[in-house]
């Protein structure tokens, strides 16, 4: 280590190991400004300060160095990994940096119970039950348990919920679930469907296809044709998830990562490959700390951060070879702990493979940086504030409106990418619930929005806003749990004192305490829109029934009671007054009015008797 305020490169260097290893530059405060590796220290730190700089970056920095810090390792590899670590750590000025870190979702089912658990799982793989994945974002996992469900009816809920059930739920109804918690299927069967699904997760669909076809069979020889029916939709089910998520060529475990560079902005996608099934595909914008970084330098940087928490396969494929890629390849493999394939040049299958990546992220980055920079700093900092894996792609925010209980009127606001999506904005008549019950009303709207989104007739939001506090975020996740809807994050808007704009405190369910947001917070400003946008269209949607339910005559709730008998009754009573204080007999003597009838219309004025 040097002394911050006689920094001499010449005398340090002289004195440098040439044993491979880790530096660190500082500057006169003590920041990290760049982390990097090298097989000889010596020569490598050397190189800085030799001759002119390579680019304006390291120029910049050199500037700014008042110490440098190093750690020998054994091996080069060794060296990448712990470069990778302390940038993840540290995160320095002029390194590229991996900004999103999270780790991936798994699909995950219990052990050691007769009706094991289908589950949305994220972090460490250490509890009893077996692990599938990983999967690119939580939307995949979503898709993927919900097209289990239709073919396997296995459950997703949770043990307390499973354990207290006196009668099937709503995952029953709509047959998503063979209801194993009131017995309405033995052990036996349900752990068949259970090994099925783990089949089927497994990659080994074309077994599970065949069985079936083998018990369909079997169920028509024995003239069971109703079974039959229900094992024929089964298979035409798997057979187009199969379809879906079949990759031609495709055997084992392959990671394919394609990076591009534009506009001083670069994008790495990662395509995934298990068990020869695409699980789907994910984009990542790393931080550069200049616009002379090129893909191969960009995607060096990347897999290295990239694997250095994560599960590596077996082989990865790239668009281009990165620097250093034997060292990086040896770091890989001791990571998994076996060998790994990096590969740059590939023929066939494969490389129809890295070209569509490479286009995924060609496309991904032209639409980054297309969008407004204003709109992507907002979900940014939405990202930030509530802790989510990445920027919300698709949010969805509740607002109750009504007058003293009346036309109670519930919206839902549906924003995408930061922009709202008017075609998918629903309004919600709520019907049967105390007046003013504003609770029982949201309970009621979000059970009809999810269970359809449940049964298929949409996509679920990453981010679902509740304008409210703490009370209203309980009954959303009440209502989310019996549906066992997952990983969708629950955030209630409670306005502040005054009601004043930019008080607002949000309650992110799960998390203990609120957040509370500068008033000129890029993320509040977001909420804000999507609240108000919300509110707007509850407004709106209460004035157009209230107004409906003021010009509608009563009479037309009359179940029996068609156009032609109520203009009957208006002429005979000389209007819609007289009708109402008519007597069941006077009613009756209108021609068309039976007995029967006239106490409908009696009781529909006289609610109370």
């Amino acid at each position: 280590m040097t002394d911050a305020t006689s920094f001499d490169p010449t005398e340090f260097i002289a004195h440098l190991t040439t044993r491979p290893g880790v530096y660190r530059m500082l500057d006169e405060k003590g920041e990290l400004l760049y982390v990097g590796k090298a097989r000889n220290l010596r020569n490598r730190v050397a190189s800085y300060f030799s001759g002119r700089p390579a680019n304006t970056r390291i120029q910049r920095m050199l500037a700014r160095v008042r110490r440098i810090e190093v750690t020998v390792t054994e091996t080069e590899a060794e060296a990448l990994l712990l470069e990778s670590n302390l940038i993840k750590r540290h995160r320095p000025r002029y390194n590229i940096l991996l900004r999103d870190d999270k780790s991936y979702p798994y699909i995950h089912i219990s052990s050691g119970t007769p009706y094991p658990r289908l589950s949305f799982y994220r972090g460490a793989r250490r509890g009893p039950g077996r692990y599938f994945g990983p999967y690119p974002s939580a939307g995949a996992v979503r898709f993927t348990l919900g097209q289990l469900q239709k073919v396997f009816r296995v459950r997703l809920c949770e043990d307390s919920y499973f354990a207290n059930r006196s009668r099937p739920c709503l995952q029953y109804q709509i047959k998503r679930c063979s209801a194993p918690c009131v017995g309405l299927i033995g052990p036996e069967d349900y752990q068949r469907d259970i090994a099925d699904c783990e089949r089927f997760l497994a990659g080994r669909s074309q077994e599970v296809i065949e069985d079936r076809i083998r018990r369909m069979e079997t169920a028509s020889a024995a003239l069971n044709f109703e079974a039959a029916a229900v094992y024929r939709d089964q298979i035409a089910q798997l057979r187009r998830i199969a379809q879906q998520q079949y990759v031609s060529g495709a055997k084992g475990d392959v990671d394919v990562v394609a990076c591009v560079c534009e506009g001083g902005q670069a994008c790495v996608t990662v395509f995934f490959v298990r068990s020869g099934n695409s699980m789907g595909h994910r984009s990542f914008f790393p931080r550069l700390p200049d616009d002379e970084a090129g893909p191969a330098e960009v995607l060096g940087a990347f897999l290295a951060q990239y694997y250095a928490g994560r599960e590596v396969p077996p082989e990865i494929l790239v668009n281009v070879a990165p620097p250093d890629a034997e060292v990086l390849a040896e770091m890989l493999a001791a990571r998994r702990e076996g060998r790994v394939g990096l590969r740059h040049r590939v023929r066939g299958e494969r490389a129809r493979w890295v070209g569509l990546a490479e286009q995924n992220a060609r496309v991904a980055l032209s639409a980054r940086l297309a969008s407004r920079a204003g709109q992507r700093e907002r979900l940014e900092a939405l990202q930030a504030a509530l802790g989510l894996e990445s920027p919300p792609r698709r949010m969805e925010c509740f607002d109750i409106s009504h007058t003293q209980g009346e036309a109670t009127v519930a919206s839902c606001v549906v924003f995408q990418n930061g922009e709202p999506l008017s075609s998918d904005y629903r309004r919600f008549n709520i019907r049967d619930v105390t007046a003013g019950d504003d609770y029982a009303a949201m309970r009621q709207a979000l059970t009809r929005r999810y269970r359809r989104l449940q049964a298929g007739e949409g996509a679920l939001p990453d981010v679902l806003f509740i304008d409210g506090g703490r009370g209203q975020l309980g009954v959303a996740a009440e209502v989310l749990a019996d549906l066992q809807v997952q990983g969708v994050t629950l955030v209630g808007v409670a306005k502040g004192e005054g009601r004043k704009p930019g008080r607002e405190t949000l309650f992110v369910h799960g998390q203990a305490g609120g957040v509370r947001l500068s008033p000129n917070s890029p993320a509040l400003l977001l909420v804000q829109q999507i609240r108000d946008e919300a509110h707007r269209f509850a407004i709106t949607g209460h004035r157009q029934r209230r107004r409906k339910a003021r010009t509608t005559s009563p009479l037309e709730a009359i179940p029996g009671l068609g156009a032609k008998r109520r203009q009957r009754l208006l002429q005979h009573f000389g209007g819609l007054r007289g009708v109402g204080a008519a007597s069941v007999e006077e009613l009756a003597k209108v021609p068309g009015i039976s007995r029967t009838l006239a106490e409908r219309i009696y009781a529909a004025h006289h609610p109370d008797g």
